[in-house]
């Protein structure tokens, strides 16, 4: 089941489960549309893995899984994608 993690690992911006903001990796990395367009270039700096929407749990079944509480965030941020 995904974590739901609350925050963008570059930014901190948070998260709330039902943000069509956030994006992920298939490892579940989290960040915001923002970080992972315009300094990511849609790719993961963890893994390499493509950056899609994260689904958005159904409010219902968020009281018996609820979204993770843990914040990860890179220390110095996240590096922008170097141009081809």
């Amino acid at each position: 089941m995904l974590e739901l993690r609350p925050n963008c690992e570059c930014c901190d911006k948070d998260l709330p489960p039902d943000s069509r903001k956030a994006m992920i990796c298939t490892f579940e990395c989290t960040f915001c549309a923002d970080c992972a367009g315009d300094v990511l270039g849609g790719i993961c700096p963890n893994c390499s893995g493509e950056l899609v929407r994260r689904p958005i749990r159904p409010a219902a079944k968020l009281v018996n899984s609820p979204a993770s509480t843990k914040r990860v965030l890179k220390a110095a941020g996240c590096m922008p994608v170097k141009a081809a």
